[in-house]
């Protein structure tokens, strides 16, 4: 049976939320037949998947540790989504975050100060912005493709990174290994354990967070209550009104990937400054870009992203967990995130378009 699609008079709102729950559902039913297609229990593998990385205070550590940084990108990116300003070179603006804060690490790695780590943020963030702004300059002024400028300035990103780690920041008593020498203590997150908080005694999880929690209402002010955020919006709902309305679609492009820089830098430096405490050759942590499926499953809201950060770094961890629980492949998590993809973008057909029987008539067609 055929069907037809049936442009609405406008959007529909309410299907905006109903969507990425459709999508939800309708990835956990594909679920079931990948496990059984794989041998395996549906629910013992979704126990594994879901609950088990949960079931202790180290897990639920590592799945917190893995939703900040997706959700601080997410949130960057969202505020030039909400304008049609396509960012998707977050994971590179990430790359030169990092790089940016391991350069502060390693030259106050002789002072024990207390500004030495808002100093590396503070860097890491200028970082990303600095990157963010050459994508910026490219659409703004040359009218380039910022899809395809930042995408490729993250492969750009990545090889600095390694010219770094295997040139003059490689550490000397390091056996040759492409890693630079490790963070002084100044130049660390401290561990909630070491705040004195007993419940997270032996986890990773450390006060970087905190930079997550902080940027999370910030964020919602902006999109929500400020007049540069209405700007977005219009920007991205109603291009010629924003245009007729003197809005300046230059300054928009600016800030949006300035800001997204910036946050996906200092995601970098939680990453770096964090648990890992030193740059390496082998840091692709894939954050930048699985945060782009984080903005788009939280509708460019804060709260939603939120929610959607939480799930994708449960879908990290669930393919480390059946990975040793049921001896399946770790790269079932990728797997799930693009089925979540897949099945959101179809899903979204139904926000601006509603469907009928070729026979049906406009009559019987609801828009």
């Amino acid at each position: 049976m055929t069907i037809r699609l049936i442009p609405r008079r406008e959007p529909l709102k309410s299907m905006m939320v109903w969507t990425p729950l459709m999508a939800l559902g309708l990835t956990l039913c594909a679920g079931l037949l990948v496990f059984s297609w794989l041998g395996k229990s549906p629910w013992s593998a979704y126990h594994a998947f879901f609950i088990e990385p949960l079931s202790t205070p180290n897990g639920v550590s590592e799945w917190l540790l893995k939703a900040s940084p997706l959700c601080l990108i997410a949130l960057g990116l969202s505020i030039g989504y909400r304008a049609n300003v396509w960012n998707i070179g977050a994971e590179g603006q990430m790359y030169i975050g990092g790089v940016f804060a391991t350069g502060v690490a390693i030259t106050c790695q002789s002072f024990d100060d207390v500004w030495v780590l808002p100093l590396l943020v503070i860097a890491a963030a200028l970082g990303g912005a600095l990157w963010g702004g050459i994508t910026a300059l490219c659409r703004a002024h040359f009218n380039a493709n910022e899809i395809l400028v930042s995408l490729m300035l993250t492969y750009v990103a990545n090889l600095v990174v390694k010219y770094l780690v295997y040139g003059p920041w490689r550490d000397p008593m390091a056996n040759n290994f492409p890693i630079t020498i490790s963070f002084a203590d100044s130049a660390l997150f401290s561990t909630l354990a070491e705040l004195g908080w007993d419940y997270w005694e032996g986890t990773r999880l450390n006060t970087s967070i905190f930079i997550t929690l902080v940027v999370i209402p910030l964020t919602w002010l902006y999109l929500q209550r400020s007049f540069s955020g209405f700007q977005h919006t219009i920007l991205g709902e109603a291009p010629q009104a924003a245009r007729y309305a003197g809005f300046s679609e230059r300054r928009i492009i600016w800030t949006s990937l300035l800001l997204g820089g910036a946050l996906a830098g200092v995601a970098g430096a939680s990453d770096i400054a964090g648990p890992i405490g030193q740059l390496n050759d082998r840091w692709t942590p894939g954050y930048g870009f699985t945060a782009i499926i984080v903005a788009s499953l939280g509708r460019f809201n804060a709260g939603g992203i939120v929610l959607a950060s939480l799930l994708m770094a449960l879908l990290y961890m669930g393919g480390e967990a059946v990975q040793v629980s049921l001896q399946l492949p770790k790269a079932l998590s990728d797997v799930f995130m693009g089925l979540l993809l897949v099945f959101l973008l179809s899903c979204d057909v139904l926000v601006k378009y509603t469907w009928a029987s070729p026979r049906a008539g406009l009559s019987e067609v609801k828009t």
